[in-house]
């Protein structure tokens, strides 16, 4: 029996119904806004957006619609091992299961979540020109406030300490990353979660 596992590529569908599921067709657990996804040889890409009723798209779109929609990635938004998950939103997109048993860092987690504590969150940020490059740092005024993420067209992601930039906000300083001004896409996503408690 041949292993297919090599050549199976992810497609993404998203705004909208499929007009059609294939097998191996799975809604995103991230949330609705991401839609769906299907594993597929590569070479059938055409005909499987064909069946759903969807346009093939190149990963650039993805892109796009990834970063407007608050989505952070691995590598580029954070880095792996470098991350709580609270700072990647997983607490936020279904990331992690707060009544499974043990895991590595769970003490950590479920304080950050119990505790309403995460401080430093990934946030949607919109530019007004030309983009800052990833990594670049934040600053409200003269002091750092987080790091820029990735971006496309208008819009980006960036990890920045919540309290910081709440602050600076109320004190009417603006946010610039490499000489380039940005603004906080939905000032709600520095709010911290309301607090849960366990009985």
């Amino acid at each position: 029996m041949e292993d297919l596992s090599d050549s199976l590529g992810v497609i993404a569908a998203w705004d909208g119904e499929l007009a059609m599921r294939p097998d191996l067709t799975f809604a995103d657990p991230r949330g609705d806004k991401f839609g769906w996804r299907i594993l597929a040889p590569e070479e059938l890409k055409q005909r499987v957006a064909d069946l759903i009723g969807a346009d093939l798209l190149d990963s650039a779109d993805y892109e796009a619609h990834r970063i407007a929609a608050g989505l952070p990635r691995g590598g580029l938004d954070f880095m792996y091992g470098d991350a709580f998950p609270h700072e990647t939103n997983m607490d936020r997109l279904n990331g992690v299961d707060f009544d499974k048993g043990c895991y590595v860092g769970q003490e950590v987690v479920s304080r950050m979540q119990h505790r309403g504590t995460a401080r430093t969150r990934t946030i949607r940020v919109t530019l007004d020109g030309p983009r800052p490059e990833p990594g670049a740092a934040i600053l409200a005024g003269d002091k750092p406030v987080g790091t820029m993420g990735s971006a496309a067209g208008q819009n980006g992601l960036a990890l920045i300490r919540t309290d910081r930039v709440s602050d600076a906000l109320s004190a009417g300083l603006g946010l610039t990353a490499g000489g380039l001004a940005l603004h906080v896409a939905d000032p709600g996503e520095l709010q911290p979660a309301a607090n849960k408690t366990v009985a």
